[in-house]
């Protein structure tokens, strides 16, 4: 999305120095696109969450990663408050396209206060859309719906899942937000999940 779409910037702890964020999601795009657009943040989720609202509010579309979802209630303010609210207090004039990547989930020995799961508190605030992969194909066109989408999304991946691999195009495909999708078909029992847990399901 970054060479498709010039107003695409990442902002977050160490997404340009370093291994490239967590897990090194984002390592190599400073080489690529330079430091204008990947952008290296204080240790302050409040200014990275409230950057990002900002920016997205002048055209740009910011992708901020808040390391773990653990971190929102620093950032809660900006994102209820004000970035959730924008298209609706000015009337729909404005365009609030932003998405935050967080990572969910316990199991890796990062502690209590990094191992949450805290989509339904997200899922419960008006205008705000929340997306949890299950895989690495839905992962990529998930993003790159929630890139191109004009409201806020929060994107969740899972830390269990980073390992994962599986089947990923390299050429353009994108998923829509809010469709189910029918991973195997039977007859006798629905099965409704997402994340990680789909795996689970499969089982």
């Amino acid at each position: 999305e970054m060479a498709r779409d010039s107003r695409v910037v990442v902002m977050g702890e160490d997404v340009a120095s370093g291994q490239g964020g967590v897990y090194g999601v984002t390592a190599g795009l400073t080489e690529k696109f330079g430091v204008a657009r990947v952008i290296d943040t204080p240790i302050t989720e409040s200014a990275i969450v409230g950057a990002a609202g900002g920016a997205a509010l002048t055209g740009l579309r910011p992708v901020a990663e808040l390391m773990f979802i653990d971190f929102l209630g620093v950032c809660l303010d900006q994102l209820l408050n004000q970035i959730a609210k924008f298209r609706y207090m000015f009337g729909g004039q404005a365009r609030t396209p932003l998405v935050i990547r967080t990572m969910i989930g316990a199991g890796e020995g990062t502690g209590p206060q990094h191992s949450q799961i805290l989509y339904p508190m997200l899922a419960a605030i008006p205008g705000i859309k929340v997306v949890v992969p299950s895989n690495p194909y839905d992962c990529k066109g998930l993003l790159k719906s929630a890139i191109r989408d004009n409201d806020p999304v929060i994107f969740m991946e899972s830390e269990q899942m980073y390992g994962d691999k599986g089947e990923v195009p390299e050429g353009e495909y994108i998923l829509p937000i809010g469709v189910a999708d029918i991973k195997r078909k039977g007859t006798d029992v629905t099965i409704v999940s997402f994340g990680k847990i789909i795996k689970v399901a499969y089982e």
